[in-house]
């Protein structure tokens, strides 16, 4: 009697935990896109929306590769979390660990197992998830990368975002890690020790990380034609069945029969030392425009504006610029730029107020002027009273 209800008891017990595995697992909408498969913890508006996302980064990664598709057996994977505790106690249980943000999972002899895991809207995901989605991609067809291609082009993507009300994909380089790489100076890791990290002496992390991301870099920005299709070749030759080592050969053997190492080294350090970071183009302009060189200080905002385009700081030179030369409706165009990207309100205001003065439109001007003294009294009543009566 008591053995039966003991049996009972434990069916009970067994059927419950199964129950309890079972809603656990429902927590999980599945949508599906056209390269990705999303379980998402949010239902299924969330779950496609993530898919669609994925699939605009794959489109991205792919220009880049030109990798068929049809290469891959099943559909990558990914998991989205809302609940911290949820994340880190799954990646807990599949890494003895947790890691911030999201995490690539891979298992070289069960692929069905990798899936990229994602703690949604947290802080540390905006920066490890762009990094990590590309390493599902890569590895998605080559299991062992070469570690200075994986990683140089992880970095390259890490600010490839996306814009979920428009449904594109956006991107600014990534100079991130540039000020570190131009501070080794002579001790930079030549480039030979990049490429030939996998077969002998490795590099410690963080410097196999600047070094490959200042390699790819150099070789997608080189107007050398030989360099940058020795780096598609290398897209072409890497094998899904190789290891890191061997496809690390595989990558050198497209490298040293068509340019001279000497020659490529060359040009890979020059490339790194002339390289400027966006403060630096800044600054520049910004001395080129105290110097009345208007020409050179035009040509560095552009430049900046192209490296962030949602940076405030070169439209608002653009839009100073533009006013030194009397094109009141393009400054006003830039000034207006730089509001929207987060400039000062009440320096660009101010600035408004004077453009739309010397436009001839005196009504704006007013306008513009007391928005700047109403938002910076401090900086601005005194100017703004002394102005406002030409205005009037």
């Amino acid at each position: 009697m008591y053995k039966k209800n003991g049996l009972l008891l434990f069916l009970a017990l067994l059927e419950t935990m199964t129950l309890v595995a079972q809603t656990k697992e429902l927590q999980f909408t599945e949508a599906a896109g056209n390269y990705y498969r999303v379980y998402s913890e949010q239902g299924h508006e969330a779950a496609l929306a993530l898919a669609k996302e994925m699939d605009a980064r794959f489109i991205v990664y792919n220009r880049l590769f030109r990798f068929t598709p049809s290469r891959l057996s099943q559909p990558l994977v990914v998991r989205s979390f809302v609940t911290k505790s949820e994340y880190d106690s799954y990646v807990s249980a599949k890494l003895g660990t947790t890691r911030n943000g999201a995490v690539y999972l891979h298992y070289n002899n069960r692929p069905d197992l990798n899936e990229l895991v994602l703690l949604e809207n947290s802080d540390e995901a905006k920066k490890v998830f762009p990094h990590q989605a590309f390493i599902q991609f890569l590895r998605a067809f080559i299991p062992n990368p070469p570690t200075w291609l994986q990683e140089g082009l992880a970095i390259y993507f890490t600010t490839l975002g996306y814009d979920r009300s428009k449904g594109e994909a956006t991107y600014e380089e990534n100079l991130s890690w540039l000020d570190m790489v131009k501070g080794w100076g002579s001790s930079a890791p030549s480039l030979e020790a990049v490429v030939m990290s996998d077969i002998q002496n490795p590099l410690p992390s963080p410097q196999i990380q600047g070094a490959s991301w200042a390699l790819i870099s150099f070789l997608l920005n080189t107007d050398n034609e030989e360099y940058r299709r020795s780096l598609y070749e290398i897209f072409m030759v890497l094998s899904p069945t190789e290891s890191r080592e061997g496809n690390s050969t595989l990558a050198l053997g497209r490298i040293v029969p068509w340019v001279q190492v000497d020659e490529i080294t060359r040009d890979y350090q020059n490339y790194i030392k002339e390289r400027k970071t966006f403060a630096e183009i800044i600054e520049d302009g910004r001395k080129a425009y105290a110097d009345k060189d208007l020409a050179k200080a035009e040509v560095l905002f552009l430049s900046a504006m192209n490296l962030q385009p949602n940076h405030y700081a070169p439209y608002y030179y653009l839009g100073l610029l533009s006013y030194e030369q009397k094109k009141y409706d393009m400054a006003e165009n830039y000034y207006r730029s730089a509001l929207l990207y987060g400039a000062d309100a009440a320096l660009v205001n101010y600035a408004l107020g004077l453009n739309a003065g010397a436009a001839g439109r005196k009504a704006d001007a007013v306008q513009y002027l007391e928005k700047a003294a109403s938002a910076a009294p401090d900086r601005y009543k005194a100017k703004v009273q002394e102005l406002l009566p030409r205005f009037k």
